[in-house]
């Protein structure tokens, strides 16, 4: 090979293990950037946060009759994107398919109504708690009955599958099976049932979907549950950032308006 040949060869060489090397050190400067964003970063970069609903659970995530996506917990989770400095994009999915769609990361949170549970903290992190609702005792209107103890051996209609049934049981109450909340109201007016026990946010939506209803909150429970929004674990940045999100709203009054707007009072308290 000749001496002029054998130069250039080397130097070509040089020249691709030099390029080797280049692209190696960008793709690994690359990665490692992308490696060391958080979902809070990618949220503020991207732009948008992808929140996970149902859309098809009124008053808290529905379609309106023009067929906007509305509901308390849309409102709530379009204030807390603004308040970051992003826009809410709404992925809707089926419930039973919701936690899957966090966890292979479709999307950035969960705002469904979802309970703050123990055995979901040890999977999911949640923000601080945006409703809390308590079982409450329905009567008439009429009815002189003040406290879940005098429904003893009182009829109580109630869905036989709800958690709402156990709590009328472990007062004595005798069940009369009915359909769900509707059905359990109609059966309280037309005096076929003395009570029945329910979701306190159910029975407001209900006031504020009937005027002029027939029956009242005789008592609420002492224990109340709560729910907030879900993310996966590790994101511990963007979970205080919603939070403060929250808090704000809270201090300023915004959370209230938006509140009594869709239930009649502050399901915060």
């Amino acid at each position: 090979m000749k001496k002029w040949t054998l130069y250039l060869v080397l130097a070509l060489t040089t020249i691709f293990i030099a390029a080797c090397g280049t692209n190696e050190t960008a793709e690994e400067e690359t990665t490692g950037s992308n490696a060391d964003m958080t979902l809070y970063d990618e949220v503020m970069e991207n732009g948008e946060l992808l929140i996970g609903t149902e859309g098809t659970y009124p008053p808290f995530t529905f379609h309106d009759e023009s067929g906007e996506l509305t509901g308390f917990d849309v409102e709530i989770a379009k204030e807390v994107a603004s308040r970051l400095g992003v826009e809410a994009k709404f992925m809707e999915t089926q419930w039973d398919a919701m936690f899957e769609g966090l966890n292979s990361e479709r999307f950035d949170v969960i705002a469904n109504q979802v309970g703050i549970r123990d055995d979901r903290k040890e999977t999911y992190d949640f923000s601080n708690p945006y409703i809390v609702s308590s079982a409450v005792l329905v009567t008439s209107k009429e009815s002189d009955i003040t406290t879940f103890e005098e429904i003893d051996g009182l009829k109580s209609a109630q869905s036989l599958t709800s958690n709402y049934k156990d709590i009328a049981e472990s007062y004595g109450a005798e069940i009369v099976g009915v359909e769900g909340l509707a059905q359990a109201i109609q059966n309280l007016e037309n005096g076929r049932v003395d009570v029945t026990v329910n979701d306190k946010i159910a029975i407001l939506d209900y006031f504020k979907q009937i005027e002029n209803a027939g029956v009242k909150i005789a008592a609420t429970a002492e224990e109340a549950s709560e729910s907030g929004f879900m993310f996966r674990k590790g994101n511990e940045e963007l979970v205080e950032a919603v939070n403060k999100a929250l808090e704000e709203m809270i201090e300023d009054g915004t959370y209230e308006e938006i509140s009594v707007k869709w239930f009649g009072e502050n399901v915060l308290q």
